[in-house]
């Protein structure tokens, strides 16, 4: 059984949403049976699966210090893949979970405060040496902070190429214990979230060295993961064509060599014949002449 981690210091970022949004897409998927596991005191995750009429995908209520014994009833059980969400702004709380973690994923909004927060949580991954992903979440549709907070997360981490745009369609599906998959399953945002699930499936593939979870499909912009400066642009193993289109084509690739003038020669005086046209200059340069009375 293969354990994700939605992860975040930062208040209000999306991990619950988001955590039930990536557990049903990968039901649907057919990476089940998956289990969700709720360690966030406040027990948002929990009361939203409460109000759902499916049972998929399953849902558990465990404490931090009982996290271990869960995972490995779960695994028994024969689950396949458990999404825990965790508790933000407690550090010691966040470490214990992602010490469990195959994947952390850290959904980040664009905006400073949530860049400034990214940090800790970097630190603890990296403490536990768990691979990481950024998730830019509720962005903003075609503003500039959301390009710009993607290179910023890049500096430290490999950035999902898919963004979850701010929808109302998101909060509004969860009323009722469903997801945008379920309620408007060919809008924009359940389009953005199976994405997502692409991506995060293949890149677990590669982290579990388990074939059986590579995705039958991928959209081509997948590639692009390599561009930002993340962690598979290093990895031989990830590195694949990527297919420019014709217009950044024209961008990148240099001009072509422009071959030197072999044609008559344009001057009218041949070279080494003194100049006898009409001098141009009365006087000296930067001399005035003086007038003689």
């Amino acid at each position: 059984m293969y354990t994700i981690v939605t992860a975040s210091q930062k208040g209000g970022s999306g991990k619950t949403t988001l955590s039930g949004h990536l557990a049903v897409e990968a039901e649907r998927a057919g990476a089940g049976p998956v289990a969700l596991v709720d360690t966030d005191p406040q027990g948002s995750l929990a009361m939203w699966w409460n109000a759902r009429q499916v049972p998929a995908p399953h849902f558990v209520k465990t404490g931090l210090l009982d996290l271990g014994q869960t995972l490995a009833k779960l695994a028994a059980s024969g689950f396949r893949l458990t999404v825990i969400d965790t508790p933000p702004a407690i550090t010691s709380s966040i470490s214990q979970v992602v010490a469990f973690a195959d994947l952390v994923i850290v959904p980040t909004r664009p905006s400073p405060h949530d860049l400034r927060a990214v940090g800790a949580t970097v630190d603890i991954a990296e403490r536990h040496g768990k691979p990481l992903i950024f998730v830019l979440n509720e962005a903003t549709a075609r503003a500039r902070i959301t390009g710009e907070s993607a290179v910023a997360l890049s500096q430290h981490g490999t950035v999902a190429p898919v963004t979850i745009h701010h929808r109302v369609d998101f909060a509004a599906s969860m009323i009722d214990g469903r997801t945008v998959q379920e309620v408007v399953p060919n809008s924009a945002s359940a389009r953005e979230v199976a994405e997502l699930w692409l991506y995060i499936q293949a890149k677990l593939s590669r982290l579990v060295r388990d074939p059986s979870l590579i995705p039958d499909f991928q959209p081509q912009h997948f590639a692009v993961n390599a561009l930002m400066g993340g962690e598979d642009s290093d990895d031989e193993e990830d590195d694949e064509a990527v297919d420019i289109p014709p217009p950044l084509k024209q961008i990148i690739e240099p001009p072509p060599l422009v071959s030197t003038y072999s044609g008559p020669e344009r001057r009218v005086n041949p070279p080494g014949t003194p100049y006898t046209g009409v001098e141009r200059r009365a006087v000296a340069f930067g001399r005035r002449r003086m007038l003689v009375p």
